[in-house]
């Protein structure tokens, strides 16, 4: 751990010092293609957030969060962080704490998946649980109060706090790794929403760049979210339910950060779809990712469906979000299925009969839940 010089800009500067060479050591995510013989027109992409030190993609956040947060003032030699988080925001901040020498409290849902819960506490964190109905948010708001400390707050913060111009944000080092693969173009992007910093980041950049304007954001959104409702009848007080089970995207309430206008298109996606494409995805590369990168993975293969059916080849980017890994004893847990009553097993026959039939996924993820 950094022993740090306490007070004012000195500790400003050593901190920014710590962060910047933390990131100069870093190597950029890798980009990877998925072979995809059921649709020979498409190349779908995936790049792999879990190559972070933290894990996850929640690490460009995460830096982007701190940096913004102690260029503000609002994050000291000594002052106590807090966030809310389902877990892999909650690793990141953490990680980037324990860089700076600072005490991190994360506000955890008691229906978080324990290996995440693990692993936030061996990045350093303090756990503060709740329960499934209460708002993480408030609770954390009143952590940071009680201590003098500062709350992280990304689900207000996420879309403010990126430089989504450049700086090596997801979306320029996205586009500048195709651009060395041949695959020209991507016509979409596919992309959850949790913040709403990740789509935010991606749909500005491709209106800031001309050259980019072929390229499409649809944004993907699991059950018991508010931001399909939001996106279909443009009502931000819509609520969704309690209790989702595809950690680290979709939210009971519209977030600050969601900005619809610089989305393209969205799909709300079955639970056990997510799940099951997950599952699917570590049968063709052995790797496990969590419920989130299934999400996606559903979007991207939806779209690889339509552009077949209308001869259409191009190709789709995706990302791999956080590791499978802390979610051994959840998704990747027959009992834990069975105790919760979803049933992958007809989402499993479908991704297996892909080739057969290149309008399936569309055609029942549409039948699912209709824009």
């Amino acid at each position: 751990m950094h022993n740090l010089m306490a007070g004012g800009r000195d500790w400003v500067a050593r901190a920014m010092a710590i962060i910047d060479a933390d990131r100069a050591q870093e190597i950029d995510t890798p980009l990877f293609e998925l072979d995809l013989p059921e649709m020979a027109g498409c190349r779908l992409f995936i790049k792999d957030e879990t190559a972070h030190p933290s894990g996850s993609l929640k690490h460009r956040l995460a830096r982007s969060l701190f940096l913004h947060a102690i260029c503000n003032g609002d994050i000291g030699a000594s002052t106590v962080v807090v966030e809310a988080s389902s877990g892999s925001t909650a690793i990141s901040e953490a990680y980037f704490a324990r860089l700076l020498g600072l005490k991190f409290i994360a506000v955890v849902p008691k229906s978080t998946a324990p290996a995440k819960c693990a692993a936030i506490r061996r990045a350093g964190a303090q756990i503060h649980l709740v329960e499934a109905h209460d708002d993480v948010s408030v609770v954390a708001a009143g952590l940071a109060r009680a201590a003098g400390g500062h709350f992280m707050d990304q689900f207000t913060f996420a879309e403010r706090a990126t430089d989504w111009r450049g700086n090596n944000n997801i979306a320029e080092s996205m586009f500048a790794q195709l651009s060395g693969r041949n695959a020209g173009l991507p016509a979409w992007i596919v992309v959850g929403a949790g913040t709403g910093g990740t789509s935010a980041t991606i749909g500005r950049y491709i209106r800031y760049r001309p050259e980019l304007r072929a390229s499409r954001l649809m944004v993907v959104d699991p059950e018991q979210s508010a931001f399909f409702e939001f996106f279909r009848s443009g009502d931000r007080d819509v609520t969704g339910g309690i209790g989702g089970i595809i950690e680290g995207i979709g939210r009971p309430r519209v977030e600050v950060s969601f900005m619809p206008k610089v989305v393209d298109e969205m799909l709300a996606v079955p639970d056990a779809a997510s799940i099951a494409a997950a599952r699917w995805l570590q049968q063709r590369i052995g790797r496990r990712f969590g419920p989130s990168t299934g999400a996606n993975i559903v979007g991207a293969l939806a779209l690889s469906a339509s552009m077949q059916a209308a001869a259409e080849p191009g190709s789709i980017v995706t990302l791999a979000c956080d590791l499978g890994d802390r979610y051994a004893d959840t998704i990747y847990d027959d009992s834990w299925l069975a105790s919760r009553n979803i049933d992958i097993a007809p989402w499993q026959r479908r991704f297996n009969d892909l080739g057969e039939d290149p309008c399936m996924f569309a055609r029942e993820l549409r039948r699912a839940r209709p824009l």
